[in-house]
């Protein structure tokens, strides 16, 4: 047993007996298959951080009291392990997981202070070590890493958790898009508020998308396949990503890169995100601008022909492109529903992914 801190040195490695077999590529969906292993760590308020083991992925055992089943003291990541063109794998800046997977911690009062992202790191590397095989080959395929963090303290009151399980599963995916680029129809005409200024839409808590299906679901019905996320009528998210729209400056002529800032907490600190922004900065013939964007102003630069391309960003799918706003009752077109940038962000991201061009730096593609 670790005296404190998370320890990889002295990870416990168990390997199952009965090997799942693998699916085929072409079968493959998101979340429904989960590989041979997970990675468990048990914190307790007296003890700290227990020995970290790898085991045969199991359910878990839970009382029903436990205080993430009734007060959503839970938190996760979503991060990938890519077979490169060179065979080896890599993760892509993991070291932006672990700093998010922290400050989501820290927001529900779980344990930070007592380990380092550098130790956690190596032992979900050891992880896709042992699962290794369960990495699917060629561009678009790779291995989904889920690192989640519960409350398990058997306790109804409502108070700090007491007992916390880290634990990590793994699972094989394939393209988000199965025959090229989709574009996305939303619609921003939903009552409901995903995040606002002093929640916790900045953490990637389990309490930010609960609430999200049933007006995800409404807007299916009407043929959209994503909700366009406002708070009063500045745009925030686009369903469980962030959104990205290129404009034309109406004074200046300029073509802009224009996403929402983090100022006000109530957006998610993406990795995508942020990289989009770290690579789009280099660019010449585009201005990155972080502000609220709002609808009204998207309606009146499409009006004027200055509405270029928009699009979601994220882990799962690197870039969806949108055709189509619905935005007070009326369907606000976009023209070039796979543009310039979300071509050149795609092709930039993955290819630093798969290891067929170089990041800005080494912890962009990190070797495991």
């Amino acid at each position: 047993m670790c005296a404190r801190g998370i320890s990889s040195s002295d990870i416990s490695i168990t390997q199952t007996n009965n090997p799942q077999p693998k699916t085929p590529n072409e079968e493959l969906k998101f979340g429904n298959v989960t590989s041979d292993h997970m990675l468990t760590i048990q914190w307790r308020k007296n003890t700290k951080w227990e020995t970290p083991q790898i085991r045969p992925t199991q359910n878990l055992s839970l009382s029903p009291a436990a205080s993430c089943l009734h007060y959503g003291l839970q938190c996760f990541e979503g991060m990938k392990a890519y077979k490169a063109v060179d065979d080896t794998i890599r993760l892509f800046r993991p070291d932006k997981n672990m700093a998010r997977l922290r400050r989501s911690m820290k927001a529900l009062h779980m344990p930070t202070d007592d380990w380092r992202d550098e130790e956690l790191l190596e032992c979900i590397k050891e992880l896709v070590r042992v699962d290794k095989s369960w990495i699917p080959e060629g561009e678009g395929y790779s291995l989904y890493l889920r690192p989640t963090c519960i409350a398990t303290h058997p306790f109804l009151g409502l108070a700090p958790p007491e007992d916390v399980l880290l634990y990590c599963i793994t699972s094989p995916v394939g393209p988000y898009y199965t025959s090229g680029f989709q574009p996305v129809r939303l619609t921003a005409d939903t009552k409901q508020v995903r995040a606002w200024p002093g929640g916790t839409g900045n953490s990637k808590v389990g309490g930010n998308y609960g609430p999200t299906m049933k007006p995800a679901a409404e807007a299916a019905e009407r043929g959209y396949q994503q909700v366009l996320w406002l708070f009063d009528d500045t745009i925030t998210e686009v369903g469980a990503m962030n959104v990205f729209f290129v404009l034309l400056n109406k004074e200046t002529g300029e073509k802009e890169i224009i996403t929402a800032p983090l100022t006000r907490g109530d957006i998610l600190p993406g990795v995508t995100r942020l990289s989009i922004l770290d690579l789009a900065r280099n660019w010449t013939d585009y201005k990155v601008v972080e502000r609220f964007l709002t609808m009204t102003e998207v309606r009146n630069a499409a009006s004027d022909g200055r509405l270029l391309e928009a699009f979601g960003a994220g882990t799962a799918a690197v870039v969806v492109p949108v055709s189509c706003i619905e935005y007070q009752g009326q369907d606000i077109d976009i023209p070039n529903t796979t543009g310039e940038v979300t071509k050149r962000v795609w092709d930039q991201i993955t290819g630093i992914q798969y290891g067929k061009i170089r990041g800005p730096d080494d912890t962009w593609s990190v070797v495991v």
